[in-house]
């Protein structure tokens, strides 16, 4: 009997996946992913942190496993913040997807992208489950690669009168303004965060920042936060008065805990990890409620998943077997 023939592995590059996988799939694989992840069908260890504070960075390993999208994989990501005076992305990342039966590698790509985009369907999903549905104003603080992945995907969901943009980075301003040319009447530059936010329906805040660039008193009554920019221990962007008075919902109990909004305040003795309301997961699949009340203030912790990772490489993937493309190799 003549043995099956033992499949290559595809190398896909971040042009390649850019051709594939949009904010359109995004959303849809990441709401999938969310809802496993709710039913409890996931397998995810926390991120593993390799922190080099000499070079002002840190690398992360991040492993899944989704069985109802028969994926598995790891990814390999960094995050350094002075690569933008290097000219290089801050966040840069490799994928491994793997056959979760034989452990055969079936694809290695680029995975900068993929994260990128995976994000932004993140916080367009949480919105989609937490935010009024008639929200008109949107504040970015922030308004880094991240900030233009959030708007894209909200762009895809909600209806804005005005997008309100603040950072202390004329050019990232700029930046952001060159990628959404159609939104160019409806795009304001504000002076400051409390300005940026007054009156915002939904915010989004994607800074690197230690200390909180958001107030409770700058906040308006029914407005739905998505904290981003808190992936590591240490970092935090709200006022914990903002997590007292809200609705928390988290993307992953134990890893935001550890590394997300909610981090330090739980650290520092001024929040509870009873005060959680909810994983994204639990809200998606219909375990627990999301918005109870058009003036509740609610928060989403975006800690990013490697099950939004692996959910999307393997989408990628299954295109590139469909169409052919990709570099084939063995091992």
């Amino acid at each position: 009997m003549q043995k099956s023939e033992r499949p290559d592995t595809i190398l896909i590059s971040g042009e390649l996946a850019e051709a594939i996988f949009d904010m359109e799939q995004g959303l849809k694989v990441v709401e999938q992913a969310f809802r496993e992840h709710g039913e409890g069908r996931t397998r995810m260890p926390s991120k593993i942190y390799l922190d080099l504070p000499e070079m002002n960075g840190d690398f992360r390993a991040m492993p899944a496993y989704l069985p109802g999208m028969d994926a598995s994989g790891v990814k390999w990501v960094n995050s350094h913040p002075g690569n933008r005076a290097r000219s290089l992305p801050t966040v840069m990342a490799i994928i491994i997807l793997s056959d979760p039966a034989t452990a055969l590698p079936l694809a290695i790509m680029d995975g900068t992208y993929i994260t990128r985009v995976r994000t932004g369907a993140a916080g367009g999903v949480a919105a989609k489950y937490l935010a009024r549905k008639d929200s008109r104003r949107l504040a970015l603080v922030g308004c880094g690669a991240q900030a233009i992945s959030q708007l894209e995907a909200l762009l895809r969901l909600f209806r804005f009168d005005t997008i309100s943009l603040f950072d202390p980075k004329d050019q990232a301003v700029e930046e952001l303004r060159e990628q959404f040319p159609a939104e160019a009447s409806r795009l304001e530059r504000a002076q400051d965060p409390q300005q940026c936010v007054a009156g915002a329906d939904i915010v989004v805040t994607t800074t690197p920042s230690r200390q909180p660039v958001l107030r409770r008193e700058w906040i308006a009554k029914g407005a739905h936060i998505n904290a981003v920019g808190a992936d590591a221990p240490g970092k935090q962007e709200l006022d914990e008065k903002i997590l007292l008075e809200g609705t928390v919902v988290v993307d992953d109990l134990d890893q935001a805990i550890h590394s997300g909004e909610v981090n330090v305040p739980i650290r520092d003795g001024k929040f509870r990890r009873e005060g959680i309301a909810a994983q994204l997961g639990d809200v998606v699949c219909g375990k627990k409620p999301g918005r109870s009340r058009p003036d509740e203030i609610t928060i989403f912790d975006s800690t990013g998943l490697a099950i939004q990772d692996i959910a999307a490489a393997r989408y990628v993937y299954d295109e590139c077997k469909k169409s052919g493309k990709g570099n084939h190799m063995r091992f």
